[in-house]
């Protein structure tokens, strides 16, 4: 399992799996004006990247340019890099502020985030914000990390995730090793440079080219930690910052994947609980004997993959992720029952098809981004840490204790970046944040894959942390209908309103 997802993950899942759209209905306003960088002297030897001038096209409702910035930030006069820029301007006329989005992931696309959230934002947000979406360095429209071609990452994704035998296990560690390989050969110098502290980076220079003296940021998932880690370097540049679905960067690879495995087995059990009070819920009655039966299928596609189509067999691994996937919002639990059901009478089309939409596969074979691929490039460049086979070997109990679905999985996973052959030179640093203004943080307490523990770590570790809790399921909290969290979110925004501390919202 990858340590965390972006949270555009159910509007993926929805494109892919029921054909919904999502068009944004905004009309691009005649008053906007090209924005001038802003006067303040920029960091030691990047002052042609903060003062370069932006070409600005009309794109999708909106506006668009391309940042050039360093590859690496240590050898600023080396080779550079595209970053691809989407705005939305604000509704009310010419707004003194930019709202920076970020999805997660790593590797989400803040691009299409930003159609997303654009009309998702509440009216006074709107009226106040230019809304901007940066795709970090390597994602989505930015210069790609390029590394496996589809084909070979076809096979990535059906490789064993809870390996058995000594060939299971090999090539399970073969299969990072050779993402990093292939990273490496097809993107050159950045696959070693996309880490989050150079990103983080990135996100600064195109604030001051937006000629924004603050950045208020708004990120989900993975996008908190970018967030985290831009107030760290840059705590006096903070405007109004929300993390919503909180990465806890201070874990190691244990505690980060048991955390995971924790979390997911939460979101499921309370998918079991509502599902066996319906008649046509194919876990039968009882919610305890209906976790049971999804391990035993888990057991048995170990034993032999599941017919899904003419072409394509339904692996452990790719049920998995189809499971996982439905875990990520509550609207999407119907969904998880209709492939359980299938699955359930040896159909695995449904579970296959729920695994494409998790990582971006598209019915033609090719993947609509490379969030599948950037994810284990970033989060290895971000720290080395990994177990040796032996110590992941011996934590499977206590992994499968807490998760007896996603638990042995998750516990190889505690493998992390052993394998790969990339070594971090920008590691996350530890985050305080020393004299930023108040961050809000929120966590749910039901996410699946930023649980809700996590959020409570990041709030303790800012200094000006301040938590806010939504009591519900699902990963993250704005935009799930919760209107507490909507007024509270829209109000800090909008007027700098602070809520109290340890707020919770029902």
């Amino acid at each position: 399992m990858n340590r965390v997802r972006t949270s555009l993950v159910i509007a993926t899942l929805l494109a892919f799996v029921v054909g919904v759209v999502v068009v944004s209905a905004y009309v691009t306003r005649d008053s906007w004006s090209k924005p001038s960088p802003v006067s303040a002297p920029a960091p030691g030897g990047l002052g042609s990247f903060y003062q370069q001038t932006l070409t600005w096209t009309d794109c999708e409702k909106a506006h668009c340019t391309w940042v050039k910035v360093p590859v690496d930030y240590a050898k600023p006069d080396g080779a550079t890099t595209r970053l691809r820029v989407r705005l939305y301007p604000a509704e009310g006329g010419p707004a003194e502020r930019s709202l920076f989005v970020n999805p997660g992931g790593p590797g989400g696309s803040a691009v299409d985030y930003a159609t997303s959230m654009e009309s998702s934002f509440g009216k006074g947000v709107r009226d106040a914000y230019d809304v901007v979406g940066v795709d970090p360095r390597g994602v989505g429209e930015s210069s790609p990390l390029e590394c496996l071609s589809a084909t070979s990452f076809d096979t990535f994704t059906e490789t064993d995730p809870d390996p058995d035998t000594p060939a299971e296990i090999t090539a399970l560690r073969s299969s990072l090793t050779s993402l990093g390989e292939a990273c490496r050969k097809n993107s050159g110098e950045l696959a070693a440079h996309v880490s989050t502290v150079e990103a983080a980076k990135d996100m600064d220079v195109t604030r001051a080219l937006l000629g924004r003296s603050k950045l208020d940021w708004f990120g989900a998932s993975y996008g908190t930690q970018l967030g985290a880690v831009y107030a760290q370097l840059f705590p006096k540049k903070v405007g109004r910052m929300v993390l919503d679905g909180a990465v806890d960067p201070a874990l190691g690879v244990v505690d980060s994947s048991l955390g995971q495995a924790t979390g997911f087995q939460r979101a499921l059990s309370s998918y079991a609980a509502a599902c066996v009070k319906k008649s046509s819920c194919p876990l039968g009655s009882n919610a305890g004997a209906g976790l049971s039966k999804i391990a035993d299928l888990m057991k048995q596609l170990d034993a032999e993959p599941m017919k899904a189509s003419a072409d394509r067999s339904l692996t452990e691994g790719q049920a998995f992720y189809g499971i996982a996937v439905t875990l990520y919002d509550k609207s999407t639990w119907n969904l998880l029952s209709r492939a359980l059901t299938d699955a359930f009478k040896g159909d695995g089309s449904t579970l296959l098809l729920l695994s494409d939409a998790y990582f971006e596969r598209q019915p033609d074979g090719t993947y609509a981004g490379n969030l599948g691929q950037v994810i284990y490039a970033v989060n290895c460049l971000d720290t080395s840490d990994g177990l040796t086979q032996a110590q992941t070997e011996a934590l499977i109990p206590r992994f499968e204790k807490v998760s007896p679905v996603f638990g042995r999985s998750l516990a190889w996973g505690a493998l992390g970046c052993a394998d790969w052959p990339i070594k971090p030179t920008n590691p996350l640093p530890k985050i305080s944040a020393e004299g930023a203004p108040p961050i809000l943080v929120i966590g749910t307490t039901r996410d699946p894959a930023t649980p809700y523990e996590w959020a409570k770590s990041l709030a303790d570790q800012l200094s000006s942390g301040v938590l806010l809790t939504r009591d519900g399921d699902g990963h993250t909290a704005y935009g799930s209908g919760n209107a507490c969290i909507t007024s509270t979110v829209d109000a800090f925004l909008t007027k700098g309103k602070v809520p109290k501390a340890n707020q919770t919202c029902k």
